[in-house]
């Protein structure tokens, strides 16, 4: 007996040791990852509490006390109000006219048979791997001939310019899993194309919409190339790009432009921690379907 239960415990033991080992390394590399990516929230949260004296004698020392003069006078004198209205305006209407425009593309693409869709939907994904930097010269060109530079429709056309490739990929790919017999029941009910887009698909794609939207506002709300190609006054500034500007600024007062950073970064980071479940879905919803 005393045999059969040592043996028992000897050949148990490699069964646990294996997952174990494999925990562990997948814990360490992500547990190093989520370090790298708070740290530098962290170090600037800790600049833009000290003093300008604090700063120049030691950038990596936790700060005496918590101030916030840093973020007063990044938000008073830099005019961040104003950049934020503006992000706030250019941001829902890129949103709206990205998730109109893009939900009725993958209603096409996925579920009516016509010439060309799938022509288009290859088109689309080609889209998908050319850089801004290829189209801005083009694009600077033909705004400034219709008069839309410098103004809020001319931004915001250029944000659905760059990201719909990516919201018509991801509409699509989650409309095609659902069965054509929904559309086929539907029409049979006196529907017409309009009917079943508005009265089916919408409601059906409100998890995938719901997802597309966030990515875009996040994209949308961090750009600064863009912004700062067809917004060049000072007025029309969205808050990333004031917040650029804050660096030549205040290039002497490292707190206050880490407090500017910092207050450009809030409503980024409330977004994400409030919808991050649906962030992670709408990156792999194209993965799985299409």
């Amino acid at each position: 007996m005393a045999r059969l239960h040592t043996s028992r415990q000897s050949t148990s033991q490699p069964r646990t040791a294996g997952p174990r080992v494999g925990r562990w390394l997948v814990a360490v590399p992500m547990a190093a990852l989520a370090i790298a990516t708070v740290y530098p929230l962290v170090f600037t949260a800790n600049v833009a509490m000290k003093t300008r004296h604090e700063y120049v004698l030691d950038r990596f020392s936790p700060a005496e006390a918590l101030r916030w003069d840093a973020f007063v006078t990044a938000w008073a004198s830099a005019d961040m109000d104003r950049y934020l209205a503006n992000s706030l305006i250019v941001v829902s209407g890129s949103v709206a006219l990205l998730l109109l425009f893009g939900s009725m593309a993958g209603f096409a693409l996925s579920q009516l048979r016509f010439r060309g869709s799938r022509a288009l939907f290859l088109g689309c994904l080609a889209a998908l791997f050319i850089p801004f930097q290829v189209i801005m010269v083009p694009l600077a060109r033909t705004m400034g001939q219709t008069g839309l530079i410098d103004t809020y429709p001319g931004l915001i056309l250029a944000y659905v310019a760059q990201f719909l490739p990516f919201t018509v990929f991801l509409m699509t790919s989650y409309y095609s899993g659902i069965p054509a017999e929904i559309i086929d029941a539907a029409r049979i009910d006196g529907n017409s194309v309009y009917g079943v887009y508005g009265r089916i698909m919408l409601p059906l794609g409100r998890p995938a919409l719901l997802s597309v939207g966030i990515l875009n506002a996040l994209f949308c709300w961090n750009d600064v190339l863009i912004a700062l190609l067809m917004m060049p006054s000072a007025e029309h500034r969205t808050l990333m790009v004031g917040v650029t500007s804050l660096r030549g600024q205040y290039s002497a007062d490292i707190p206050t432009f880490a407090g500017g950073v910092l207050i450009a970064a809030v409503p980024v980071l409330a977004l994400y921690l409030v919808f991050q479940r649906q962030i992670a879905s709408g990156v792999t919803a194209g993965s799985t379907k299409g």
